[in-house]
């Protein structure tokens, strides 16, 4: 199997879409801005077994006048062919929704919310409502498919959920994520920093930087 050295959580977890990339993430090395709880964009980075679970759970902050974003970074221990990406997220509860909209990113590690809205990403999703789940997990293709190899990390840019889109008039709303994991492969290749630069740089408070999709359902 093309699976990726380090833990053995995973690897007898693969379909024909492929395996978890579950041990190939570099855990120590992932980061959300916009998070209520420190680390909880890594908590949700959850082994297969644990992925209908509601906790932990990555919340955004509470803040009525701003806009319930969250960009989770997820850097790879070795080079990776990214070819779906499962999001869940949290439904039934009365602070938080559910996110709908996610940019993907692959290969940047100097990106903040400004540059997140501005620039083009490698792909966007919006995510099917929460009544689709059905008590089980959705995986999304990520097209095109090779803006998705060779990466060596890929961040994600939830911009809104599906609370703000039902009533925009409405309260604002935290956005809640329960479970974010990826299928593809390894390529067992060295991970080469990528640079990028940029003249400005938008921040959301005191953070810095350190349809359906052919969408196939599990439960």
């Amino acid at each position: 199997m093309d699976g990726c050295l380090g833990h053995s959580h995973d690897h007898d977890h693969e379909d024909d879409v492929g395996a978890s990339l579950r041990d190939c993430v570099d855990e120590p090395r992932v980061f959300c801005l916009n998070e209520s709880i420190p680390n909880s964009g890594r908590a949700v980075l959850k082994t297969q077994e644990e992925r209908l679970t509601d906790e932990p759970s990555l919340l955004s902050q509470y803040d009525p006048d701003d806009d319930p974003e969250l960009l989770l970074h997820v850097p790879f221990t070795e080079a990776v062919s990214i070819k779906f990406v499962t999001i869940r997220g949290a439904s039934g509860r009365e602070t938080s929704s559910p996110p709908r909209t996610v940019r993907f990113f692959v290969n940047r590690t100097d990106l903040d919310f400004e540059t997140a809205r501005e620039l083009e990403p490698a792909a966007t999703l919006e995510l099917l409502p929460p009544e689709h789940d059905a008590g089980g997990t959705i995986d999304y293709p990520l097209r095109p498919a090779g803006r998705f190899q060779s990466a060596s990390s890929i961040t994600l840019y939830f911009a809104d959920n599906y609370a703000k889109m039902n009533d925009p008039d409405g309260d604002t709303l935290q956005t809640e994520v329960t479970f974010v994991g990826f299928k593809g492969k390894g390529t067992r290749a060295k991970r080469r920093a990528v640079e990028a630069v940029y003249e400005t740089r938008g921040m959301k408070k005191d953070h810095k930087v350190p349809d359906e999709y052919g969408a196939r359902h599990f439960i």
